[in-house]
C-alpha cells in the first residue's frame, strides 16, 4: 500500500495518503494559474478515504471558486493543499506539490494547454488538451 506525507509551507497542516494518486495532470487554465501563483498547477486524484489530515484542521480554510468546487489552503502561508467538487464527495484533487514523498505515479497529460500563460513553453513528450484530458468524467464543476 502507497503511503503519502505532506502538508503546507509552514507546517500547520499535515497530512497523509494511504493509496494510489490517479489522473495526474498539469493544468494550465487561467484559474488554476492565479490559485498556484504559477504557470501551472499540478494536481492528482485522491479517494476522499485514503486521504487524512492529521493536524492543522483549524488552519485550513475554504474558497468556493465556482458553484459546486471548493479550493482549500492554509491560512496561515496560504499554500493550497487540495480542492473538491460536490458531485465527486468520493474523491479530493491534492496538490501535489505539497507531497513531501517521493510520488511514484507521473503525470499523464497538460490539460488547458492552449490557455497557458504567454511566456511559458510546454516541452515534453505528454499529450496537451485543450479542455479536460479524454476519459474525465464532466460534472462541470471540475477545475
Amino acid at each position: 500500500m502507497d503511503m503519502y506525507r505532506g502538508g503546507c509551507l509552514c507546517g500547520a497542516i499535515r497530512f497523509e495518503i494511504e493509496g494510489r494518486i490517479g489522473s495526474i495532470v498539469y493544468c494550465h487554465c487561467s484559474q488554476c494559474r492565479k490559485a498556484q501563483g504559477s504557470a501551472f498547477a499540478t494536481n492528482g486524484i485522491v479517494r476522499t478515504i485514503d486521504f487524512r489530515l492529521c493536524s492543522g484542521q483549524d488552519k485550513l480554510t475554504a474558497y468556493e471558486s465556482t458553484p459546486g468546487q471548493t479550493k482549500f489552503f492554509c491560512k496561515v502561508c496560504g499554500s493550497p493543499i487540495m480542492s473538491r467538487t460536490d458531485s465527486q464527495p468520493e474523491q479530493v484533487r491534492v496538490r501535489l506539490g505539497t507531497i513531501e514523498s517521493d510520488i511514484e505515479e507521473r503525470p499523464m497529460a497538460h490539460i488547458f494547454a492552449t490557455s497557458k500563460a504567454n511566456w511559458e513553453e510546454i516541452t515534453g513528450m505528454l499529450p496537451q488538451y485543450v479542455s479536460y484530458e479524454p476519459g474525465r468524467i464532466m460534472t462541470g464543476n471540475e477545475e
